[in-house]
């Protein structure tokens, strides 16, 4: 039966408790759904089943087509085509709104809420308490995020602004939001993409009780571990197209990974000998007030030096302090032997350094520019402007011939990067940097929301630029990523670097003790 106007929460409860729920053997069915953009066929005919009280996984490349199909079901994206069952009822979304009156919430990749908004405004926004004369009672707001927080076991101040969250306890207020609207299918697109081990853990039990509770969830994720942890079944699409669906028992990793790339990837962590060479950046005692102290370390020209900690543990904040953009309160920075003030991101760049960010979305993307705007952004003004004019035949063809060497999925340069999927942005911002030439790299979380194949090309990439003498530190919430990459690793604990460990010694065991002393 088509529909083209929302069912009301009556109706649709009565929908949840009728006969027909019980005669359709699939909470949700996706079938023969098509969408194109300019250019790109995003989803050629897929299809996917939901059933009551399990976890789905839905696994593919950037751009295979996953976040596309769920924006669909979010009411986000309209479809060209295709049939959607909910409950054994054919349904036609509108709009969000739409969507989570019938009972389909998503927890989105890209962080959607509002930095000034206070945690309890954030989860409640439009849907407020009010009490005497229709204001909104805040009191009764606070009292119930208390106790969703309660029950999902979640210690954040209702009251704290946003945008004072650290981004993995701005997931958890995602997470809770979604949980929140009580929604019988629940959308996760990468859920702990900035979680720590800790907080996975905690996030899966969350997953369990809402099966429990006989709520779908569908399960976006690059992480091989956590399907086969959470997951009862598992499909696959790539290139737009869908490939098969399995119980996750039935398959193994690599099964998994044939199905997504077309192809075997044989080494997941390509890392090349390179010639470690002399000390170019040398920090000692750094010290940014109330957020890390006395941090020191040394790196050589064609070293990757892994950062490994906890959440919190002032990883990301180090590296912001030595490009300038929170400058230290203490220490000194050494680069290429002279002791200078990085009091700006523009002085770290006049010294050769470059900074992917943790934040694409926050610190990175320029959303609302294309792809070639957003990846000539660090260097219009430095190599491509000549007596006052800039040299866009050549930004062009240098732009373009690092999107392709990255694999940039997109139509053509012209695309506005918010189009893009969030792998795809990340490998713009890759771009970016890699056109300055820096001679020393910083990666904060370089292949989070990345997936499985565009993980090994990555990979590569940081094992080819410490080949050619570019000093790299990287920073990772990934255990087998630092170990995998790293020729020393440097750990953090509150602020305090506890440890650097050799290549040869590094192990997950010690790297964890440093990290929770």
């Amino acid at each position: 039966m088509a529909r083209s106007q929302v069912i009301s929460p009556q109706t649709m409860q009565a929908v949840r408790n009728s006969g027909a729920v019980a005669q359709s053997e699939y909470l949700l069915e996706v079938k023969d759904v098509r969408k194109e953009f300019p250019g790109v066929v995003a989803l050629d005919n897929v299809e996917l089943r939901l059933r009551r009280g399990t976890v789905h996984a839905l696994m593919g490349e950037n751009g295979a087509g996953k976040s596309t199909l769920m924006k669909i079901l979010a009411g986000i994206y309209t479809p060209d085509s295709g049939i959607f069952r909910l409950r054994g009822q054919e349904i036609r979304l509108k709009n969000p709104l739409d969507a989570l009156e019938n009972g389909i919430a998503m927890i989105h990749q890209e962080l959607n809420l509002m930095a000034p908004m206070t945690v309890s405004e954030n989860i409640w926004i439009g849907r407020e308490p009010s009490g005497r004369f229709g204001l909104i009672d805040h009191a009764e707001m606070n009292r119930r995020t208390e106790a969703l927080f309660e029950r999902l076991g979640i210690e954040i101040d209702p009251e704290i602004r946003v945008g004072k969250l650290s981004v993995a306890n701005r997931q958890m207020v995602e997470i809770a939001k979604a949980v929140s609207f009580d929604s019988d299918v629940l959308i996760m697109d990468e859920p702990t993409s900035a979680l720590t081990d800790k907080e996975v853990s905690h996030l899966f039990r969350i997953i369990r009780s809402l099966k429990a509770d006989g709520k779908g969830i569908i399960y976006i994720t690059h992480k091989m571990n956590e399907l086969f942890e959470i997951a009862d079944e598992v499909s696959v699409f790539r290139d737009g197209k869908y490939i098969a669906t399995h119980n996750s028992v039935d398959v193994t990793r690599d099964d998994i990974i044939r199905m997504m790339v077309g192809r075997e990837i044989t080494q997941m962590f390509p890392k090349e000998a390179a010639t470690i060479g002399d000390i170019v950046l040398s920090v000692r005692d750094l010290t940014l007030n109330g957020i890390f102290k006395d941090v020191s370390f040394d790196l050589r020209a064609g070293e990757v030096l892994g950062f490994a900690g906890l959440v919190g543990s002032g990883r990301s904040n180090v590296a912001e302090t030595i490009f300038g953009v929170t400058p230290a309160n203490a220490g000194t920075i050494e680069l290429f032997g002279k002791q200078v003030v990085v009091s700006s991101p523009s002085v770290a760049m006049r010294h050769g350094m470059a900074f992917l960010t943790e934040d694409r979305k926050e610190t990175g993307c320029f959303l609302l520019l294309d792809i070639q705007e957003n990846a000539q952004m660090a260097v219009l003004q430095q190599r491509y402007v000549r007596f006052g004019f800039v040299q866009q035949e050549k930004l062009r063809k240098e732009a373009d011939e690092m999107a392709n060497r990255l694999r940039v999925r997109t139509p053509d340069m012209a695309e506005p990067i918010i189009n893009l999927s969030g792998g795809n942005q990340q490998k713009v911002l890759i771009c970016r940097w890699l056109m300055t030439n820096p001679r020393i790299l910083i990666l904060d979380e370089p292949t989070r929301g990345i997936d499985v194949g565009a993980k090994a090309e990555i990979h590569r990439l940081i094992s080819q630029l410490a080949g050619q003498g570019v000093a790299i530190i990287m920073i990772s919430s990934e255990m087998p990523e630092v170990l995998g990459m790293s020729d020393r690793v440097v750990v953090l604990h509150e602020g305090r670097v506890t440890g650097i460990l050799d290549r040869a010694e590094a192990d997950q065991v010690k790297i964890m003790e440093l990290a929770s002393r």
